[in-house]
């Protein structure tokens, strides 16, 4: 094991002080015990390599789209054994994935029909601010 500052942990996951304090508070990382100031350590605080793993399984996580509340339950579940509810967890994200691909989407195809309303006509307002105000 590896033992880390704070910082450390932070740079190593690739997320600031103040994120692995914010997971902390949440319940998904641990805060370790500070040692004694006159013991080893000075009374820092040190993170090893489950601390790294859970942060960047945390992040991992997040970058699929899942909340940090949904992140605090796939923790908890037993890899070999709470296979069901991860993937229904899955399939959750999934679902909202795909409907917000079907938002942009439906967006892009608006904003480019406005494009080419703009393109083609110079009489009147201008189609894409006229749409904004309606």
């Amino acid at each position: 094991m590896k033992p880390r500052t704070i910082g450390a942990l932070a740079r190593e996951g690739g997320v600031g002080v103040e994120t692995v304090r914010y997971y902390q508070r949440r319940g998904l990382l641990e805060t370790p015990a500070r040692p004694a100031r006159d013991g080893f350590g000075g009374g820092v605080r040190r993170y090893g390599d489950e601390d790294l793993r859970r942060l960047r399984f945390i992040k991992s996580a997040q970058a699929a789209g899942f909340t940090l509340e949904q992140i605090r339950e796939l923790m908890s579940l037993d890899a070999g054994y709470d296979r069901e509810r991860a993937r229904a967890l899955a399939r959750e994200r999934l679902a909202a994935l795909e409907a917000k691909i079907a938002e942009l989407q439906a967006a892009r195809s608006s904003l480019q029909r406005l494009d080419r309303a703009c393109r083609t006509s110079s009489a009147g307002p201008c189609p894409i601010i006229a749409a904004f105000q309606d």
